[in-house]
């Protein structure tokens, strides 16, 4: 019961105001790896009359106010610990802003931050920095009322801009006009220095229209992993599909390439028409879809410095690691006693390699409680589709075949689905098999038990491997982990055998 009390009050929810859309999430805690315990949204349109009223819509924002009484009400049913309010573009432009700001922080009941345009591109970027793996391009943040875009690379940000072209504000500014909004997009984008430094790095797409529009490319290609955050097209494809959903929107036939919601189908078109000039304009390599954004980010800023430099997708295996393994120890053991037998079969990796080889070895045992017949497919299901960020989907598909191969062996008739398989080079596919035919050889020695794996030891002698048990586990020693031994050391181009010390 005191376990149950502390994670309650160790949740943090944030209430995003936005130009379109009001939304609550909840997550697990303040943490460097954000798990989400609750995301609802209520799609209001709190901006789409303020470039043309100068005002918050009256309808929207009764609208608003009635999602924010709900969401003031599910944090009390939740017990959250601390509930943080923003509000972006609509807020702040609209002359009835500080009358509507007023209003939701008594329903609230906590103060809401009305985000500058350069405070929201920064929040946004950061949010991307926690989420994105060494980040290195624009961040594009499209709302409702706005875009932002701002530089990053690693964790280093640079100054942000902030433009009156959310879907939205462009609807309103345009009259519905898609040529007149083509117009004000290419006025504004054309000189815009931030743009420049584009040319051959990635464009980071934050915002829920974008996301729409990665999932009606994800229908379109037949892509396999319906995971939008770390979804990336090459910018030339991404310029070319766009275009298509501009001419689709023009003749009213979009609903004919997937399923969007009806309150986005309007405005997808506004959203295509920035993208297609953010492309043709900046000439990015490839567009990068990030579900980290300003809420991730604000959360992203108020944790340690510490906290900040770890690594996203290392906490969040060390997480399910703690969650779910049989011995949390055993699995930073395993990284160790890989780490020994990498240095000593002399397979080079780089340290990205490295990192992903230890984030396998933190899920390696993640399925145990699966029955055995289905345990390679759970965990395979498990790992690709998991909530977590930092990664990119053929990392995600490579960890995911590593613990895929540790469970269903590697005989032909078990291989993974060729859905997963095509998301890895050949070169990443076998480094998968490998490592999971070294965790086939590990856990059955150790049980997945700590302590064991410390006492084993990897020798080097001209072409053969050697594995050496200490005197204390000469009884673990036996012919079936020989013959897994072997079948490792075959993967590599070695022979292989096992000794008593």
């Amino acid at each position: 019961m005191a376990a149950r009390k502390a994670k309650r009050a160790s949740s943090v929810a944030v209430i995003d105001i936005g130009s379109n859309s009001v939304r609550l999430v909840v997550y697990e805690s303040l943490a460097r790896s954000l798990v989400t315990l609750f995301n609802e949204k209520a799609l209001c349109g709190l901006g789409r009359e303020v470039q043309s009223t100068g005002l918050l819509a009256p309808d929207a924002v009764t609208k608003a106010l009635t999602a924010l009484r709900r969401f003031r009400a599910l944090c009390r049913v939740m017990k959250v610990g601390r509930v943080h309010a923003i509000a972006t573009a609509a807020c702040r432009d609209a002359s009835n802003g500080p009358e509507f700001i007023a209003k939701a922080t008594r329903i609230c009941g906590v103060p809401i931050d009305v985000l500058s345009g350069k405070r929201e591109a920064m929040l946004s970027a950061l949010g991307v920095a926690s989420g994105v793996y060494q980040p290195d391009g624009i961040v594009g943040d499209l709302g409702g009322g706005s875009l932002e875009l701002i530089d990053v690379h690693g964790s280093r940000l640079r100054k942000g801009v902030t433009l009156p072209l959310g879907s939205l504000a462009l609807q309103d500014a345009s009259q519905k006009s898609l040529k007149k909004a083509e117009r004000i997009v290419k006025l504004a984008l054309t000189p815009l220095a931030e743009l420049k430094g584009a040319g051959g790095r990635n464009f980071y797409a934050v915002g829920g229209t974008w996301r729409a529009l990665a999932r009606l490319h994800i229908i379109q290609r037949g892509y396999p992993l319906h995971v939008m955050h770390g979804y990336e097209i090459p910018a030339g494809e991404a310029l070319a599909f766009v275009r298509r959903v501009r001419r689709l929107a023009a003749a009213n036939t979009l609903a004919s390439i997937g399923d969007v919601a009806d309150a986005r189908q309007p405005l997808l078109a506004y959203a295509a028409l920035v993208l297609e000039y953010i492309i043709r304009i900046g000439q990015p390599k490839a567009i990068v879809f990030s579900t980290y954004g300003v809420r991730e980010g604000l959360l992203h800023e108020m944790l340690p410095p510490k906290e900040r430099a770890k690594d996203g997708l290392v906490c969040a295996a060390q997480t399910l690691n703690k969650l779910l393994s049989r011995s949390s120890r055993h699995a930073e053991e395993l990284v160790a006693w890989t780490d020994r037998f990498f240095r000593i079969a002399q397979i080079k990796e780089t340290p990205a390699e490295r990192r992903l080889r230890h984030v396998a070895c933190l899920l390696s045992d993640i399925g145990w409680r699966v029955h055995p017949d289905y345990r390679g497919e759970q965990t395979l299901n498990l790992i690709c589709n998991g909530n977590f960020g930092a990664v990119s989907h053929e990392g995600r598909a490579f960890v995911a075949l590593s613990v895929y191969f540790r469970y269903a062996g590697l005989k032909d008739e078990n291989e993974p689905p060729q859905s997963v398989r095509s998301l890895v080079s050949p070169a990443m596919l076998e480094r998968a098999r490998i490592l999971g035919a070294a965790f086939r050889v590990a856990h059955l020695i150790s049980a997945a038990r700590p302590g064991v794996l410390p006492a084993t030891h990897f020798r080097s002698k001209g072409r053969k491997l050697i594995l050496i048990f200490e005197h204390r586990l000469v009884d673990l020693v036996a012919d079936r982990v020989g013959n897994r031994f072997k079948q490792l050391t075959r993967l590599i181009g070695r022979s292989g055998s096992i000794v008593r010390k």
